[in-house]
């Protein structure tokens, strides 16, 4: 992979079943270079992935991460494209948000970040938003299991099933079930006690302190709840949450796919951009409310220029340039 820098170049490769990211810095026959194994991967793939690497027990992120639309190899969120650096430090608001739980080691006679590699469990799995897988397991073994339609047996029936409302985030009151989301997908925000301190079903402010200016431009780790909290959809409904739209347990569909959900609520027709269209197109009310904006701070290089990503604006409202667009790309 070229960089910005004609002097700096990266090279992913595999070497024992393993897979490794170096970086070349300076003239042909003249070159050093740095070697790091790629040790944890995060993200799903569907818009990227980046890769993190072990220095004792410190984690570090990795110069180059892959972007899925673009299908190619770009430098890492938080580095300068043209530079070598192996050195930005993986904290543990990252790995809240890109794991299900790591152990921080808090000797004070170390100096950063520290972590156990024997109690690190990688993805994002049921407990983060369902709560401690443990008591689900010991309701079932005292006896308060549920049959297949649901209905709890035995004598611990009726705690099993106030257990059951309260491990399923749509048991939870609105601003909960939003919460549960926003621990990841409310921005980076300031930690107020320790990383993976939140429960679901708990309130998140005593937690994690978000930025709350909806007004701030999309970005990469944006406010995308403050966003959506700010839309009239969200305002006029009492029941609309993130999962309204997302299925949590299900790949996410193209962008487009959406549109069945605003149409629920809203008549295509009632919209002035679908009366001027020469084709009626009611099967994508996305890209016109729900814009594709650029990124501020992730930016990619791409044949000798500096391109920004683009991300998703969940404030749901009328974009009058998108919707100028969709009825040109019409005609």
């Amino acid at each position: 992979m070229a960089s910005l820098d004609p002097g700096v170049s990266f090279r992913m490769t595999t070497k024992g079943g393993a897979f490794y990211e170096t970086s070349f810095e300076g003239e042909a026959g003249h070159q050093k270079a740095h070697t790091e194994k790629i040790d944890i991967v995060i993200g799903s793939g569907r818009k990227g992935q980046t890769y993190l690497y072990w220095r004792g027990d410190q984690l570090f992120e990795l110069p180059v991460s892959y972007w899925t639309s673009l299908d190619r190899w770009v430098n890492s969120p938080g580095y300068v494209d043209g530079t070598a650096d192996f050195g930005r430090a993986i904290t543990p608001r990252c790995m809240e948000c890109h794991a299900t739980f790591i152990q921080e080691l808090g000797e004070s006679s170390k100096a950063g970040l520290h972590y156990s590699k024997e109690h690190l469990a990688l993805g994002i799995s049921c407990e983060r938003c369902h709560g401690a897988g443990a008591e689900h397991v010991r309701m079932h073994s005292a006896g308060g299991g549920a049959t297949a339609t649901g209905s709890s047996t035995g004598a611990g029936g009726a705690s099993a099933t106030a257990f059951m409302a309260k491990m399923a985030p749509v048991g939870f009151e609105r601003d909960r079930q939003v919460e549960v989301c926003g621990q990841c997908h409310g921005g980076i925000g300031e930690s107020l006690t320790p990383a993976f301190s939140f429960k679901p079903g708990e309130a998140l402010t005593p937690n994690i302190s978000l930025e709350a200016n909806p007004l701030a431009r999309v970005d990469v780790h944006g406010n995308q709840v403050a966003l959506l909290e700010k839309s009239r959809c969200f305002q006029s409904s009492a029941s609309m949450t993130c999962s309204t739209c997302h299925n949590s347990h299900e790949p996410e569909r193209e962008a487009a796919a959406y549109s069945d959900k605003c149409l629920t609520c809203h008549q295509a027709s009632a919209c002035p951009t679908f009366s001027k269209m020469p084709k009626h197109d009611v099967t994508n009310c996305i890209d016109c409310h729900m814009p594709l904006q650029e990124s501020n701070t992730l930016r990619v290089d791409l044949e000798d220029q500096q391109v920004p990503i683009e991300v998703r604006n969940h404030w749901i409202r009328v974009y009058p340039s998108q919707a100028s667009q969709h009825q040109n790309s019409q005609r």
